[in-house]
């Protein structure tokens, strides 16, 4: 253990010091706020995987989301019986179906003003401990409740008040973003006590990464947080069944990209493989892209694990966390913790080039196009980015758990 962890330790360095030598402006990166986030991963992690106290919070949690997915097989039992309390529930029925409650949920929080709430004082009390700008660190907690682009899309006002170069930041932290009303699906495939812990050590990751990347100076007069889409316009609010129903097709929509997705990713890289084994039989993309990541599985602290954790990641980028997670839902428990902490708080995020889409087209229905044309130059730098954000997170969990 001793020589992995002192990898593991390299490997959190090596990472950071990647994300220096990207930067855009070395000269105004803020070390003081960079070291107080760091120190508070480091507690974080530390207080999440090492504590009865903090293990007791997030099983607490993940018990909490279980309970709410049971509570939605009873709607999914009464409209397709035979797909529920089977021997093997399919991908679709264990994992998706129980997002049409989950949504709906947290839009009803959202409704009735509780999460708005509870995002703005997270958000001024995550700002004040890192000395970053109040919006940005709003919007990364945001993000962990209604996801990337639900947070740009309600966060559209304030978007088009900033300059260019801070929506670049929001670009760039949406990648590392995952949403509160998918943790289910998640907890449902992988060890639900590394999920939730991966969640706030990702936004400060997210904040880390970005005040490397591309740091940026917000003068006083710059750093408010105008009010989000909705909230507080004179207009009257939608009514409660109408917007209740908008909620719940939503969450049949995202049900249906997601299976779509997992399904034409699975299919697609099936396809690549086999083109690829007509040249050689050993040549596949998960073996290819495990050489391309296998130094920064390495520099995890894994050992021999290293080149099967590479080519997870590697899948991961290319396809989404849903495929990995699909791969190593069944065998995740053989694994020895170490490999198992980091695999999962790895994949724990929509850092994906699918994604990259996604946030570019949805900056181009929010922002004009000088502002896009600037997202759009800099999509190297999200992917960046998320991958920065998903290394860091797993090393800082990996230092506490083998």
């Amino acid at each position: 253990m001793g020589m992995y962890l002192i990898i593991n330790i390299i490997g959190l360095v090596v990472f950071l010091a990647i994300a220096f030598l990207f930067s855009k402006n070395k000269k105004n990166i803020q070390w003081k706020s960079i070291g107080v986030m760091i120190l508070l991963n480091l507690l974080l992690a530390w207080f999440l995987t090492s504590f009865g106290i903090g293990r007791a919070i997030v099983s607490g949690a993940a018990n909490g989301f279980n309970w709410l997915v049971q509570v939605a097989y009873i709607g999914i039992e009464f409209a397709l019986p035979s797909w529920v309390h089977v021997k093997n529930m399919d991908f679709v029925t264990s994992a998706l179906l129980p997002i049409l409650l989950i949504v709906p949920l947290f839009d009803i929080l959202t409704y009735i003003g509780v999460l708005p709430f509870i995002i703005k004082w997270i958000g001024k009390g995550l700002s004040f401990i890192t000395g970053q700008p109040k919006f940005e660190s709003f919007f990364a907690v945001e993000m962990m409740f209604l996801g990337n682009t639900e947070a740009l899309a309600v966060s559209s006002l304030q978007l088009n008040q900033i300059k260019a170069q801070r929506n670049v930041t929001l670009a760039m932290m949406s990648m590392s973003c995952v949403t509160a009303s998918i943790i289910g699906s998640y907890i449902q495939m992988m060890p639900g006590r590394f999920i939730l812990t991966a969640i706030p050590i990702n936004i400060i990751n997210s904040i880390i990464v970005t005040s490397l990347l591309n740091p940026i100076t917000v003068t006083p007069e710059e750093d408010t947080i105008a009010k989000l889409s909705g909230e507080g316009e004179s207009g009257k609010k939608e009514p409660f069944f109408s917007f209740l129903g908008d909620s719940i097709l939503g969450a049949g929509k995202l049900i249906l990209i997601i299976a779509a997705n997992v399904i034409a990713f699975v299919a697609l890289a099936a396809l690549i493989d086999k083109i690829l084994q007509l040249f050689n039989p050993w040549l596949t993309l998960e073996h290819i892209l495990g050489i391309i990541m296998y130094p920064f599985a390495w520099l995890l602290g894994l050992g021999h694990d290293s080149f099967q954790m590479a080519q997870y990641m590697g899948t991961k980028l290319v396809t989404n966390e849903f495929v990995v997670m699909g791969k190593v839902t069944d065998i995740i428990n053989d694994f020895n913790p170490h490999f198992e902490a980091v695999l999962t708080v790895f994949i724990t995020s929509f850092a994906n080039f699918s994604t990259l889409g996604m946030i570019i087209g949805c900056f181009k229905g929010i922002v004009n196009k000088e502002k896009n044309d600037v997202i759009s130059m800099n999509v190297g730098y999200m992917l960046l980015s998320g991958v920065l954000v998903s290394l860091l997170s797993a090393a800082f969990v990996g230092l506490f758990v083998w």
